[in-house]
């Protein structure tokens, strides 16, 4: 895949400020609907947005330490890698869900959940903005991070960005669902 690099951050910042939009209109949802799980071992609508958090907590850190020690300057297009567009793609909703494992340390399944959740995801996608603004400034071709699942693979900057948004799309679309179950139940 290749892209202009600015559409690629102007796309990124479009898809995360919808997910901020979404979540911040769940804050005036009850308790009860943000913690419904339509089954035993399914996510709440609060779980889907704590798994999210777990990897904000390792790829927030992760990106900004890679922007702050590049002296790249941005070039005008973005090429993905193979592995970062393979990890990029499988991470987009479905129509037919494709499920995935999650690691157990990235499980959030029977926590104790409360608003606070909504809050900090809010809170990091503000802050995954803020290093979008400061990535259109260096090239994501070049600079590398590493991933969650690794420390040996390292993707281009870009991809890291497209996997963690696409990411979030995926759990945000499983969180619109949940919602949608919860008026039923009601």
């Amino acid at each position: 895949m290749k892209i202009p690099t600015q559409q690629l951050l102007n796309d990124l910042k479009i898809i995360t400020e919808q997910n901020v939009q979404l979540v911040e209109s769940l804050l005036s949802e009850t308790e009860e609907k943000l913690n419904f799980r339509p089954s035993e071992k399914s996510w709440s609508i609060l779980e889907c947005i704590e798994h999210l958090n777990l990897y904000g907590k390792f790829y927030i850190p992760e990106i900004d330490k890679r922007i702050q020690n590049s002296n790249t300057k941005a070039t005008e297009n973005f090429s993905s890698g193979f592995l970062g567009n393979y990890f990029a793609n499988s991470m987009l909703p479905k129509e037919k869900l494709n499920t995935m494992k999650t690691f157990k340390s990235m499980n959030p399944i029977h926590s104790t959940l409360d608003r606070s959740v909504l809050n900090e995801f809010i809170l990091q996608q503000k802050q995954t903005i803020n290093l979008l603004n400061r990535a259109e400034n260096i090239d994501l071709n070049t600079v590398k991070t590493s991933i969650s699942i690794s420390s040996f693979i390292k993707l281009k900057l870009g991809d890291t960005f497209r996997v963690v948004m696409y990411h979030n799309v995926r759990h945000i679309e499983q969180a619109k669902r949940i919602l949608k179950l919860t008026n039923f139940v009601e």
